[in-house]
């Protein structure tokens, strides 16, 4: 584990964005094809980076402050109509 936080510490921003291009889709620059492997290793590292290079909101995944919309709709019953009663 240490050999991959040190691979982490020497990531520069330029192989950040190569790598990320790579994740997204899913070729190195000379156009080979990324394993399966090869796309969990870089995607664990880009997220890796992230945490320590980024703010919250720029990081990969990043959904933001949401409100649920439950909150400000009323939910119908499904399971009763109007005219069931419960006696």
């Amino acid at each position: 584990m240490s050999s991959f936080l040190e691979a982490i510490d020497n990531i520069t921003p330029e192989i950040y964005e190569s790598l990320k291009l790579a994740v997204e889709i899913g070729k190195w620059p000379d156009g080979r094809k990324l394993t399966q492997e090869q796309k969990e290793l870089s995607l664990q590292a880009m997220i890796a980076w992230e945490m320590n290079n980024l703010p919250e909101e720029e990081r990969t995944g990043y959904m933001g402050p949401q409100e649920c919309k439950s909150k400000s709709e009323p939910v119908p019953n499904l399971l009763f109509k109007s005219s069931d009663t419960l006696h």
